[in-house]
């Protein structure tokens, strides 16, 4: 069983090291900047009895994302963590600005070097989070929440899907392109076909589709409809082929491309962009189906959506079914910052950086097996 399964049953608190899989060279200091390594060594040497507090803030109006993958990080790599104590918010917590999210007492030989490696986590989940929350909040502008398809796999490094995947999740997207987006929380990835799978039959969509019900039979079959950058024609055709069978068809049109339709129809033109996925493009192609009986046929768009694009999509009541997203909600744009605030309780910090007693935080057990494998 995921560790996410018990956490949402009630059985653990907080996700572990059974799930983050940290790189054990966190405990030699690899990924910590120099100079926190140099202070942990010279306050172990000449003020070891000294314990401080420290604090974590950002600056935005946010949804918090990351403390329990930073608590685990602390458990797992600091040096006698159960001597620590930590109170913190938790993941999916809507945050204000300069609000403490995370503070950490004890001897700062023990923790102090796992700072910015604290800092980054807390600064990418919550990005994440926030950009996918913003984006579902915009999806449901129209009064009907549409599902949001977290399609991050090609915008950013391999390795932070797992925990992008995570962060999508907290932030309200529940389908993902990867199975690795979905390993801390979910089951599969989702997804149909490329534009490669249509190149491989040579752009006769039909025949790709068919290739992928053969080979997937217990698929929702869903087929991508702007290879040929007719959208309306391919999708038709497809919906003539599969009848009830198909349950839904993707563009993905080129913000650089005007699809076909509008080059037959050009009387059309002249009041709005005709490039890419644009709302004209899905209201005639919505048209179109209900036109020919196949109003089962769900349309899903993808291609450089934004929150803001969404919103002007929902806020015309374009008939989009499901949004793919992908790039945007990678961008990271908000950052934390760790304070050393209290020194043997008493306040001690850089200037305009005070301690901020947040009731909100909630104490963090330590637990054995919280140090993960």
């Amino acid at each position: 069983m995921k560790e996410i399964a018990r956490k949402l049953n009630g059985e653990i608190s907080r996700l572990t090291n059974k799930t983050f899989k940290f790189d054990k060279r966190v405990s030699e200091g690899w990924f910590s900047a120099v100079y926190f390594l140099k202070t942990r060594d010279i306050v172990a040497d000449q003020l070891p009895e000294h314990k401080v507090t420290m604090q974590f803030f950002q600056k935005d109006t946010a949804v918090l994302c990351g403390t329990d993958e930073a608590i685990a990080l602390i458990h797992t790599f600091a040096e006698n963590p159960e001597e620590l104590e930590i109170h913190s918010l938790k993941d999916g917590d809507k945050i204000s600005p300069y609000e403490t999210v995370l503070t950490i007492t004890g001897p700062y030989q023990l923790f102090g070097f796992l700072e910015g490696i604290i800092d980054g986590i807390l600064a990418r989940r919550t990005s994440v989070a926030t950009n996918v929350y913003n984006v579902v909040k915009a999806a449901r502008s129209s009064g009907r929440q549409k599902p949001i398809i977290f399609m991050g796999d090609r915008d950013d490094h391999f390795t932070q899907q797992s925990g992008d995947g995570y962060a999508a999740f907290i932030g309200g997207s529940t389908a993902q392109a990867t199975h690795a987006m979905n390993e801390w929380w979910g089951k599969e990835g989702m997804g149909t076909m490329p534009h490669a799978l249509i190149q491989m039959f040579k752009g006769d969509v039909v025949a790709a589709t068919k290739a992928y019900q053969k080979q997937f039979p217990n698929d929702q079959l869903m087929a991508l409809v702007d290879y040929n950058n007719d959208v309306i024609t391919d999708s038709l055709k497809v919906a003539r082929e599969f009848g009830d069978e198909l349950k839904g068809v993707r563009v993905d049109t080129s913000q650089n491309l005007v699809d076909k339709y509008f080059l037959r129809n050009q009387h059309l033109m002249g009041t709005f962009d005709p490039r890419g996925v644009n709302p004209e493009l899905i209201f005639a192609l919505r048209r179109s189906l209900d036109k020919e009986g196949y109003r089962h046929v769900k349309i899903v768009v993808s291609g450089g959506f934004t929150k803001e694009r969404i919103r002007a999509f929902e806020e015309k009541k374009v008939p989009v079914d499901m949004y793919g997203v992908g790039g945007s909600l990678l961008k990271i744009g908000i950052g934390f910052t760790g304070d050393n605030v209290l020194i043997n309780g008493e306040p001690e910090a850089k200037e305009g950086r005070r301690y901020k007693v947040n009731p909100r935080l909630e104490y963090v057990e330590f637990h054995k097996e919280d140090e993960g494998e």
